[in-house]
C-alpha cells in the first residue's frame, strides 16, 4: 500500500517505519528540512531502542522516505496518518491548530488533480491523540476544498516509550474509528488489510465509532495514571501508618481483577502522555459539564508527588542546603528514552538548586536534553554513575535504569561523605541497606522523614 505520515515525530516515525518494514511504500512528510535531512541519513532526533536501524534499514531499501513538501506526500498515499503535535494548551486544552493546518492542505489535494485512492478514496487517520470531536473537525475542513472522495477515521496511538516498536509490531489492541455508511466500510476493509501483518496469532483490530475511538485513547492513558497517584497517595501513608508499600503492593496485584501493572509508587509520572492526556480529558469534561473529579485529584497527586524527593532531602539536611552537594542518577522521565518532558528529577533538581545546593548528575541517554532544560549553572554532568557521588552529601534516584538496580554498594560507601540514598524508585531492599550502613529513604517504605 503506499502510505503518507504527516509529522515524523516520535509517533510519526514510528508508525512509518513500522509500516514501511512490511513491505508498505511510505513517506513521511515534515516542514522540519533539517530534520528531514537527519532522517534520510538514518540519524533519529532521539533514543528509541532499534528505531534508527529500522529507519535505516527501510530508507535503503527504498520503502521508505522523508520530504519537507505536505502536498505532494498527500497526494502520493492512498492512507493519510495525520501524526502531527498537540500541545497542552495554557487551558490544560489539546492545541489542534496543526492538526487543522494539515487538514485543510488535504482538502486543497483534493480539490483536483492526480491523487493516489484506495477503492477510490483517500483514507485520512488521525493518529495524534485528539481530543473527543476532532476527527469530525478534520473531516470538515477536508471536505471544504475536497472534490474526491475521501473518509476521515480515528486510529489512536498505544506505543511506550522505550519499546514503541514492539508495541507496534505486536500490539495489544489495534482501535480504529471509523464513520456509518459507505466510506467507513470501505476504510473498515483497508485498515483491516492494512493491519493483518500485525495480526497473525489473532485479530486485534477493535472497529467501533470515531468518536469512541477518540475518548478510548484518553480512557486509557487517565485509567494508568490513577493507578500510578494512588498508589504514590498509599505510599505516603504507608509511611505514616509503618507499612511497607512494596508489601501492600505485592498483596494487591495477587487479585487478578487487579495485578501487578502500574502500582509501582515513586515520584510521579511524566512524559509526553500522561501529564498531558489527563488535563486534555479533565478539561474535556469540564467544557460538556461533565467534570472528571477523580482526574482532577491525580492530576493533582501528581504534581504534589514530584516534589516527595526535595522534602525528604530538607527533612534530612534542612531548608537551607547551601554548600552541599547531591548526586542524582537519572533524569529521563522513565528508563529506555532520553524524553525530558515532566520529568520528577527537574523538579528536584531546581528545588536543591534554589536551596543552594549543587548537583552532579547522571544519565545514560538523557544528559543533553536535561542540559538544554537545567543549563550549566550548579549541576555538573557526568559520564559514570560513580563519578556523580565523589563527596556528595547524598545520593537521590530519580529513575530506574537498569544499570542503577544492582550497584556496588562498597564504592557508594566510599565515594558518598556520607553513606544516605534517597530511592524515588525503590530499588533496593531497606534491611539490606541498612545493614550495609546506609541511612535509606525511599517511597512509602525504608526510613520515614517528617514530610
Amino acid at each position: 500500500m503506499r502510505i503518507t505520515v504527516i509529522g515524523s515525530g516520535y509517533v510519526g516515525l514510528v508508525v512509518g517505519a513500522c509500516l514501511a518494514n512490511s513491505g508498505n511504500r511510505v513517506v513521511c512528510a515534515d516542514v522540519d528540512a533539517a530534520k528531514v535531512a537527519s532522517l534520510t541519513e538514518g540519524r533519529v532526533p532521539f533514543f528509541e531502542p532499534g528505531l534508527p536501524e529500522l529507519v535505516l534499514s527501510n530508507v535503503a531499501a527504498g520503502r521508505l522516505r522523508f520530504t519537507t513538501d505536505v502536498d505532494e506526500a498527500v497526494r502520493a498515499g492512498g492512507i493519510i496518518f495525520i501524526a502531527v503535535g498537540t500541545p497542552q494548551g495554557d487551558d490544560g486544552s489539546a492545541e489542534l491548530k496543526y492538526v487543522e493546518q494539515v487538514a485543510r492542505t488535504i482538502g486543497l489535494a483534493l480539490a483536483g488533480g492526480e491523487n493516489v485512492l484506495v477503492d477510490g478514496h483517500k483514507i485520512v487517520l488521525t493518529k495524534s491523540t485528539v481530543p473527543v470531536g476532532t476527527t469530525d473537525r478534520v473531516a470538515e475542513l477536508i471536505g471544504e476544498a475536497a472534490r474526491l472522495p475521501f473518509v476521515a477515521c480515528s486510529n489512536p496511538e498505544f506505543l511506550k516509550e522505550g519499546d514503541a516498536i514492539n508495541d507496534f509490531l505486536k500490539p495489544d489492541r489495534i482501535v480504529v474509528g471509523t464513520p456509518a455508511g459507505e466510506a467507513g466500510e470501505v476504510a473498515r476493509s483497508v485498515l483491516h488489510e492494512l493491519y493483518e501483518p500485525f495480526c497473525r496469532t489473532r485479530d486485534r483490530v477493535q472497529f467501533m465509532d470515531v468518536r469512541s475511538s477518540e475518548l478510548t485513547k484518553y480512557a486509557a492513558n487517565a485509567l494508568l495514571a490513577t493507578k500510578i497517584s494512588f498508589m504514590n497517595d498509599l505510599a505516603n501513608l504507608a509511611e505514616r501508618v509503618g507499612a511497607d508499600i512494596e508489601q501492600v503492593r505485592g498483596g494487591m496485584g495477587a487479585d487478578p481483577r487487579i495485578g501487578y501493572h502500574f502500582l509501582f509508587p515513586g515520584t510521579g509520572y511524566g512524559g509526553s502522555c500522561f501529564p498531558k492526556d489527563v488535563k486534555a480529558l479533565a478539561h474535556t469534561g469540564q467544557a460538556f459539564g461533565r467534570p472528571l473529579r477523580i482526574l482532577e485529584a491525580v492530576d493533582a497527586v501528581n504534581a504534589d508527588q514530584k516534589g516527595v524527593l526535595l522534602r525528604k532531602v530538607k527533612a534530612r539536611f534542612g531548608e537551607d542546603l547551601s554548600g552541599k552537594t547531591f548526586a542524582v542518577w537519572g533524569l529521563a522521565f522513565k528508563p529506555r528514552t532520553d524524553d525530558m518532558r515532566e520529568a520528577p528529577s527537574l523538579v528536584l533538581i531546581e528545588g536543591l538548586r534554589a536551596a543552594g545546593a549543587t548537583v552532579r548528575a547522571h544519565d545514560p541517554e538523557a544528559t543533553d536534553n536535561a542540559r538544554a532544560l537545567l543549563g550549566e549553572v550548579g549541576i555538573e554532568y557526568v559520564d559514570d554513575p560513580y563519578a556523580a557521588l565523589v563527596g556528595a552529601d547524598a545520593l537521590c534516584i530519580c529513575t530506574e535504569w537498569s544499570l542503577y538496580r544492582r550497584p556496588d554498594f562498597d564504592t557508594l560507601t566510599a565515594r558518598l561523605s556520607a553513606p544516605v540514598i534517597f530511592d524515588g524508585r525503590n530499588l533496593y531492599d531497606p534491611e539490606r541497606t541498612a545493614r550495609r550502613g546506609f541511612e535509606y529513604y525511599a517511597v512509602g517504605r525504608g526510613q520515614a522523614l517528617p514530610v
